[in-house]
């Protein structure tokens, strides 16, 4: 059995004091580490890489960089630190005393919650663990790296949760985060979108702008949690889901100025023939990856969101910015479908409503990415522009599924939607060229795909051209 210490695995949750605790997370780390070596990034577990790792919640402490094979990553058990006499801040207990532990009458929602969120951090390990070998540049490959064992150290967060408050039952859940599989048949994952495949460089940027950004809000909302430790575990895992984002949204901006940069090049303004990625193409990535992420937050109208708001197990994005903390009063006015597929407009209870609400911060985030995307157009004097497809297209969670949209929200027939969806949507060709740019990794460093354009700087002031990742001596 493998012995857990504060320096092995780093952490302010008195982990040596526990230790009960410490056998149970002794006899769960080497299944972890089986599953990191099994499913984990493909062909560099041997690699150094110059990655950021947690040691402390504190400014000076939380981004330490060094080399480390993945493998010996410290991956550490942070609380952001308490807020003295915290309240808690939404549902029918507003103002009384923040849970510290697991209140008897919410311990299987607050289970169901914890799991469902940490099933997502080994997931998308799962989904990328073959993308190292068609890289663009060391300096995405490294990126690429450091998502993965942060991902790894969130698992670890929703671990910790289990195993400290919910006995044997959280073991067991614990045990089955590292059972299931990405895009497995008979045991997959639990969100749909967790169980994509992610086989190529687009679809991992569109992956971490949207699918990630859904995470944060996800973390948001659950950071206004009355269960405190659940609220400053959260808390502290959005610091570092702000990477995974920013590689995403500069991933997909850095494919657009080259491909703005193509088109002006191309005599007669074929981007696919150039070695880039087709302004079409990088919108039907977009349609794809933004509406699987919509579909993340659940149905527009949902009676488990009225519960889990309720019961103070979850809150809106920064709750303390609205008046009402009970929300029994308001209503939500939504555009939804009736029998018959047509849309009717309807005043929903606010309660009910508050994946919608949570959904609407979240567009209203995207939208801001994408602006900065048609700035890259503006600035070549391109007249195209990328655009967010309605929050009706391509659902297939909520009262949307299975129905049929257009981009633009327009209702169609199915027969419609077949003839249409490979002009919305990657088709198998799309999915095949954008593939065949990919190829081959491009490792040495400094280096750039021809697809994609170097990054402004790179990781924290070492120039683009270090050698981010190194094989073994």
């Amino acid at each position: 059995m493998s012995h857990i210490s504060d320096e092995k695995i780093p952490n302010n949750v008195n982990l040596t004091e526990d230790k009960k605790l410490q056998r149970a997370l002794e006899q769960w780390q080497p299944d972890f580490l089986r599953w990191w070596m099994d499913m984990g990034p493909s062909g560099f577990q041997a690699h150094q890489v110059y990655l950021r790792t947690a040691v402390g919640v504190d400014a000076n402490d939380w981004a330490h960089y060094d080399f480390v094979k993945m493998p010996d990553y410290r991956w550490g058990i942070f609380l952001a630190d308490p807020v003295t006499d915290r309240r808690i801040p939404c549902g029918d207990s507003v103002g009384q005393p923040a849970w510290q532990d697991v209140p008897g009458e919410h311990r299987n929602t607050l289970r169901r919650l914890i799991v469902t969120q940490g099933d997502t951090e080994p997931a998308s390990v799962e989904q990328q663990r073959m993308l190292g070998h068609s890289c663009p540049s060391m300096y995405d490959l490294r990126n690429l790296f450091q998502v993965n064992v942060e991902e790894g150290r969130h698992l670890w967060a929703m671990v910790y949760l289990l195993h400290r408050f919910f006995g044997r039952d959280g073991r067991e859940e614990a045990e089955e985060l590292l059972a299931r599989r990405s895009g497995n048949e008979d045991h997959p994952r639990i969100l749909g979108a967790f169980n994509e495949p992610i086989d190529d460089w687009l679809s991992f940027f569109m992956f971490t702008m949207f699918t990630d950004r859904d995470g944060k809000y996800q973390l948001l909302a659950l950071a206004e949690s009355g269960f405190d430790p659940l609220s400053r575990t959260t808390r502290f895992m959005l610091t570092e889901e702000a990477h995974h984002m920013f590689v995403g949204e500069t991933g997909v901006g850095r494919v657009v100025q080259r491909t703005a940069e193509l088109m002006r090049q191309a005599k007669d303004g074929d981007v696919r023939r150039a070695g880039g990625v087709d302004l079409a193409t990088l919108q039907k990535y977009l349609n794809l990856w933004y509406s699987l992420s919509l579909d993340l937050f659940g149905s527009e109208v949902s009676t488990n969101a009225a519960s889990f708001f309720a019961a103070g197990l979850k809150g809106r994005v920064k709750e303390e910015k609205f008046q009402d903390h009970v929300a029994l009063e308001g209503a939500y006015p939504m555009e939804i479908p009736d029998r018959t597929g047509q849309l009717t407009r309807d005043e929903v209870p606010l309660r009910s409503a508050m994946n919608e609400v949570l959904r609407d911060a979240y567009v209203e985030d995207c939208q801001r990415g994408v602006d900065r995307w048609n700035k890259f157009l503006a600035d070549a004097e391109l007249s195209e522009r990328f655009a967010l497809p309605s929050r009706r297209f391509h659902r297939h969670q909520g009262v949307f599924a299975g129905l049929f949209f257009d981009p633009q929200g327009k209702p169609l027939s199915a027969e419609e939607w077949e003839r249409h969806k490979d002009d919305w949507l990657p088709s198998a060709a799309d999915r095949t060229f954008v593939k065949s740019l990919q190829a081959k990794a491009i490792v040495d460093p400094g280096k750039m795909a021809n697809w994609i354009a170097a990054p402004p700087r790179g990781i924290n002031g070492k120039p683009i051209e270090f050698e981010y990742v190194r094989a073994e001596a």
